[in-house]
């Protein structure tokens, strides 16, 4: 009997077709199980974090956790949100923030103009400065709660001033050997890191190898160093050089805090400094960095324009030194010229000064026109009163937007928590994330929003390798933002910094609504983050 070539390959076509078929029979008829929910959001463009491609679908949360993404079958939901047209997207997560005290001040601890850009959760600890007893830190933030999640650093500087004081000098092989032990107390208590603020007293009186001797310890139980680098100005390749030369050394990742290139003279050389930090990525090394999307920074004016040779020792120190004959001719010389550099103080703004509050908004060049006196008197005068907040625009535009397209920089404020008052501090503290994504994303195209999304989300949370945040994920915690991309920008300015951003719809911390409808709620629903030892 004679088979049919053709009737043969038909047969085979058709028996695995019907194998393929059957095969799939039982996975079609097992349907997953309806998902319960306390929350809903329904018909959302869903950014999970990676800096993916987004898709329309719902997000579930219960308890606080999110229990499903994308297309499921629901059971029994508590309540329904309705996301269509919006932007759902991970919490924000602020890695660069200076609200050490105000999270746990009653008047300040929910947090709330950084809920209202879309911050879940921020990291204190930074430039060196803040509470070194970590484990009392994070039971004074659990005990009342936040209104954003908190992860700490061991910050330097303060560990220096513990062991050490204001002195400018090496430290001893025992006083190292103190703030070894410290450091590592912090990291075991919780910590993520150890920070350093090398242009603050008394950060900056640590010499290399001494920093090196501390992180090694921060790298030993898992933590990476964050640091306010040496100089951000015409120094900036060495003092990123020797934050790389303390990773290797210390066997941790670095990360470049407030990653920008600040003044006239320097313009442009952050370029440079990526591509020095591209050439130690390329060899192994884990480098990231975090930007603010301004042109302006904001420190206090003692900083700005005093030497640290003249802090050394604290304040008092520091007045001593303007009325002595010897000393104060380098001093007031030494800060003319940090005035010049800033434009004759033309770019120096006071964001607030307690005994002239008057001032605030003003230049350092137009209050000394005001006060008929030179602009080092004034600097003097400002010291004595206790010093100033300024605001120093120092920054190019093209620099700015250069940074953020650098696909391990991260999204931070550098800012704190504020209450409205007659102050003018940096926008960025109302602003950070809702200018990112709203202005230089949406408006100006100058990254792509998914992008803007993720430098906010995913990658923070893998640069401190925070488990179970930063992404849209099942078993994840519900720290999630739902923003309107048509009005989602911030509000504010320079000359009005007071100002919540808009657009924003709602915003929830560990499953709980901390902002509805465009506003805040009052919950406390924040958490201490704390790293776990390793064994």
């Amino acid at each position: 009997m004679k088979i049919d070539a053709s009737f043969c390959r038909r047969t085979i076509c058709l028996t695995w077709l019907m194998v393929l078929v059957l095969g799939t029979l039982p996975a079609r008829r097992l349907r997953a199980e309806p998902i319960d929910a306390d929350i809903l959001l329904r018909g959302g463009t869903l950014h999970d974090g990676g800096g993916g491609a987004p898709v329309a679908g719902d997000l579930a949360i219960k308890g606080d956790r999110i229990v499903a993404v994308g297309k499921f079958e629901t059971g029994k939901v508590g309540f329904e949100v309705d996301c269509r047209g919006l932007v759902v997207a991970p919490g924000f997560i602020d890695l660069h923030n200076h609200s050490d005290g105000q999270v746990v001040d009653r008047l300040t601890r929910a947090n709330v103009n950084f809920l209202m850009q879309g911050c879940t959760t921020v990291v204190t600890g930074n430039c060196g400065s803040g509470p070194i007893e970590v484990a009392a830190y994070y039971e004074k933030i659990d005990a009342a709660g936040a209104g954003t999640n908190v992860a700490h650093l061991v910050p330097q500087g303060n560990l220096r001033e513990a062991v050490i004081g204001n002195a400018q000098r090496a430290a001893t092989a025992d006083e190292i050997a103190k703030m070894q032990e410290l450091a590592r107390r912090g990291m075991r208590d919780g910590a993520w890191g150890m920070s350093t603020g090398l242009i603050y007293v008394p950060s900056s009186f640590a010499d290399t190898a001494e920093l090196i001797e501390i992180a090694k310890v921060v790298g030993e139980e898992g933590g990476l160093y964050a640091s306010h680098i040496r100089n951000e100005g015409t120094e900036l390749l060495a003092a990123v050089k020797e934050a790389l030369d303390i990773g290797r050394a210390a066997k941790l990742p670095v990360h470049i805090s407030h990653f920008k290139s600040t003044g006239r003279d320097a313009w442009g050389l952050v370029h440079r400094a990526v591509e020095q930090i591209e050439v130690a990525r390329k060899s192994g090394q884990t480098v990231t960095a975090d930007q603010y999307p301004y042109i302006a920074s904001s420190t206090s004016l003692e900083a700005t324009v005093i030497p640290a040779w003249a802090r050394a020792g604290g304040h008092k120190a520091l007045l001593a030194r303007f009325d002595d004959p010897g000393q104060s001719p380098r001093l007031r010389s030494e800060i003319a010229e940090a005035v010049h550099r800033c434009d004759d103080g033309e770019r120096i703004k006071i964001a607030r000064y307690a005994p002239a509050p008057r001032w605030a908004g003003l230049t350092i060049a137009a209050i000394a026109r005001q006060e008929s006196i030179e602009p080092v008197e004034l600097v003097a005068q400002i010291t004595r009163g206790g010093g100033a907040a300024i605001v120093n625009f120092s920054m190019h535009e093209d620099d700015v937007r250069y940074v953020m397209t650098v696909p391990w920089v991260a999204t931070a404020s550098d800012g704190r928590a504020y209450l409205p008052g007659g102050d003018r501090p940096h926008p960025r503290s109302y602003g950070t994330f809702s200018r990112k994504i709203g202005y230089y994303a949406l408006r100006e195209k100058t990254i792509d929003l998914a992008v803007a999304i993720r430098s906010s989300t995913g990658l923070p949370a893998d640069i401190l390798h925070i488990p179970n945040r930063g992404y849209l994920r099942v078993d994840h915690f519900a720290d999630v933002v739902v923003f309107d991309p048509r009005t989602f920008a911030d509000e504010a300015t320079f000359d009005d910094p007071h100002r919540y951003s808009r657009g924003l719809a709602h915003v929830f911390v560990n499953g709980q609504p901390a902002v509805w409808n465009g506003a805040a709620v009052g919950t406390l629903a924040g958490r201490a983050l704390k790293k776990e030892a390793r064994k």
